[in-house]
Protein backbone atom coordinates (compact mmCIF):
# COMPACT_ATOMS: atom_id res chain seq x y z
CA UNK A 1 0.00 0.00 0.00
CA UNK A 2 1.81 3.39 -0.96
CA UNK A 3 2.03 6.45 1.05
CA UNK A 4 -0.12 9.07 -0.03
CA UNK A 5 2.77 11.58 1.09
CA UNK A 6 5.59 9.87 -1.39
CA UNK A 7 5.92 12.14 -3.97
CA UNK A 8 4.67 15.37 -2.83
CA UNK A 9 6.44 18.07 -4.00
CA UNK A 10 6.68 21.70 -2.98
CA UNK A 11 7.77 24.54 -4.92
CA UNK A 12 9.20 28.06 -3.49
CA UNK A 13 10.52 31.03 -5.35
CA UNK A 14 13.10 33.52 -4.19
CA UNK A 15 15.05 36.65 -5.55
CA UNK A 16 18.17 36.92 -4.61
CA UNK A 17 19.33 40.38 -3.36
CA UNK A 18 22.56 42.08 -3.65
CA UNK A 19 23.04 42.25 0.24
CA UNK A 20 23.55 38.66 0.00
CA UNK A 21 26.80 38.44 -2.57
CA UNK A 22 29.70 36.78 -0.53
CA UNK A 23 31.91 36.69 -3.11
CA UNK A 24 33.79 38.36 -6.32
CA UNK A 25 31.37 38.81 -9.28
CA UNK A 26 28.30 38.48 -7.07
CA UNK A 27 28.47 35.28 -6.13
CA UNK A 28 26.39 33.65 -3.36
CA UNK A 29 27.33 31.03 -0.90
CA UNK A 30 25.88 27.51 -0.72
CA UNK A 31 24.67 27.76 2.54
CA UNK A 32 22.14 30.37 1.33
CA UNK A 33 20.67 27.41 -0.80
CA UNK A 34 20.77 25.28 2.27
CA UNK A 35 18.42 27.77 4.19
CA UNK A 36 16.06 27.59 1.33
CA UNK A 37 15.77 24.02 1.34
CA UNK A 38 14.75 24.14 5.15
CA UNK A 39 11.85 26.78 4.53
CA UNK A 40 10.17 24.79 1.64
CA UNK A 41 11.27 21.25 3.83
CA UNK A 42 9.32 23.37 6.32
CA UNK A 43 6.36 23.79 4.07
CA UNK A 44 6.56 19.77 2.86
CA UNK A 45 6.12 18.69 6.99
CA UNK A 46 3.04 20.92 7.47
CA UNK A 47 1.37 19.91 4.18
CA UNK A 48 2.37 16.10 5.03
CA UNK A 49 2.05 15.88 8.91
CA UNK A 50 0.48 19.14 9.92
CA UNK A 51 3.38 19.97 11.51
CA UNK A 52 6.86 22.40 10.90
CA UNK A 53 8.99 19.21 11.95
CA UNK A 54 12.91 19.58 12.58
CA UNK A 55 15.65 19.07 9.96
CA UNK A 56 17.79 16.44 11.06
CA UNK A 57 20.50 15.70 8.20
CA UNK A 58 21.69 15.78 4.63
CA UNK A 59 22.80 12.23 3.43
CA UNK A 60 24.12 14.28 0.30
CA UNK A 61 25.17 17.81 -1.22
CA UNK A 62 26.21 18.65 -4.39
CA UNK A 63 26.78 22.35 -5.61
CA UNK A 64 26.93 22.32 -9.34
CA UNK A 65 26.58 25.97 -10.79
CA UNK A 66 27.08 29.08 -9.31
CA UNK A 67 24.19 31.47 -7.55
CA UNK A 68 24.18 34.95 -8.23
CA UNK A 69 23.26 38.37 -6.71
CA UNK A 70 20.15 39.09 -8.86
CA UNK A 71 19.03 35.67 -9.35
CA UNK A 72 15.79 34.23 -9.40
CA UNK A 73 15.65 30.65 -7.78
CA UNK A 74 13.86 28.02 -7.91
CA UNK A 75 13.71 25.51 -5.08
CA UNK A 76 11.85 22.60 -5.18
CA UNK A 77 11.39 19.80 -2.26
CA UNK A 78 9.95 15.84 -3.00
CA UNK A 79 9.19 13.46 -0.59
CA UNK A 80 11.18 9.99 -1.66
CA UNK A 81 10.77 8.10 1.69
CA UNK A 82 8.00 7.83 4.63
CA UNK A 83 9.26 6.50 7.57
CA UNK A 84 7.44 6.24 11.07
CA UNK A 85 8.37 9.84 11.88
CA UNK A 86 11.38 10.75 9.69
CA UNK A 87 11.08 11.36 6.04
CA UNK A 88 13.33 11.59 3.21
CA UNK A 89 13.46 14.44 0.50
CA UNK A 90 14.94 15.04 -2.44
CA UNK A 91 16.16 19.06 -3.20
CA UNK A 92 16.93 21.03 -6.19
CA UNK A 93 17.70 24.84 -6.55
CA UNK A 94 17.63 26.00 -9.97
CA UNK A 95 18.42 29.44 -11.20
CA UNK A 96 15.26 30.86 -13.32
CA UNK A 97 16.18 34.36 -13.76
CA UNK A 98 19.55 35.82 -14.13
CA UNK A 99 20.80 39.70 -13.49
CA UNK A 100 22.50 40.99 -16.66
CA UNK A 101 24.52 43.96 -15.16
CA UNK A 102 26.55 44.36 -17.84
CA UNK A 103 23.21 45.40 -20.30
CA UNK A 104 22.11 48.30 -16.99
CA UNK A 105 21.67 48.44 -13.71
CA UNK A 106 18.55 46.54 -13.27
CA UNK A 107 18.82 44.36 -16.62
CA UNK A 108 17.56 40.26 -16.19
CA UNK A 109 16.57 38.01 -17.91
CA UNK A 110 14.43 34.89 -18.01
CA UNK A 111 16.64 31.61 -18.83
CA UNK A 112 15.39 28.94 -21.63
CA UNK A 113 16.31 26.67 -19.37
CA UNK A 114 16.88 26.80 -15.37
CA UNK A 115 20.34 26.35 -14.00
CA UNK A 116 20.55 23.12 -11.73
CA UNK A 117 22.36 25.62 -9.16
CA UNK A 118 22.31 22.63 -6.08
CA UNK A 119 20.86 19.11 -5.13
CA UNK A 120 20.92 17.65 -1.87
CA UNK A 121 18.79 14.74 0.04
CA UNK A 122 17.84 15.26 2.97
CA UNK A 123 16.04 13.77 6.13
CA UNK A 124 13.29 15.50 8.83
CA UNK A 125 11.64 14.49 11.29
CA UNK A 126 8.14 14.82 12.77
CA UNK A 127 6.05 14.42 15.79
CA UNK A 128 4.48 10.70 16.60
CA UNK A 129 1.37 10.67 15.12
CA UNK A 130 -1.40 11.28 18.10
Amino acid sequence: MSDARLGVTVTHRRYVPYSHAHYAGNLVDGAYALGLFGDVATEVCIRTDGDEGLFASYSDVQFRAPMKAGDVLEVVATVTRVGTRSRTLDFEARVVCRGRPERGESAAQVLAEPIVAVTATGTVVVPPAA
